[in-house]
């Protein structure tokens, strides 16, 4: 679950951005896969979302939302879960204990 306390203060201009999104008016199921989704039809579901993500004048908003809030469901950003976690394991300093 994504952590409340990461998440911007409910200000409108924190979350404006969303309405500019080409998922705006998009039904949600095809950036949230069911629990039971797998292969090829996740891997569709997922590409048609991507499509989205592609001509969005919002995505890096997006993806650094998502990142900034550790969204664990969905595709954000152009982003599925996995990419995001790859993405966020490959950005953060490595700690001295490592």
């Amino acid at each position: 679950m994504a952590s409340i306390a990461r998440l911007p203060k409910p200000l409108m201009g924190s979350y404006e951005w969303q309405y500019d999104g080409a998922c705006h008016e998009v039904d949600p199921e095809t950036f949230f896969s069911p629990e039971s989704e797998r292969g090829p039809r996740r891997r569709g579901r997922e590409a048609a979302a991507k499509a989205y993500c592609a001509r969005c004048p919002v995505i890096e908003q997006c993806l650094q939302h998502a990142l900034a809030v550790r969204e664990p469901y969905g595709v954000w950003g152009g982003l599925n879960t996995g990419e995001r976690e790859n993405l966020l394991q490959r950005t953060s300093p490595v700690s001295a204990a490592s």
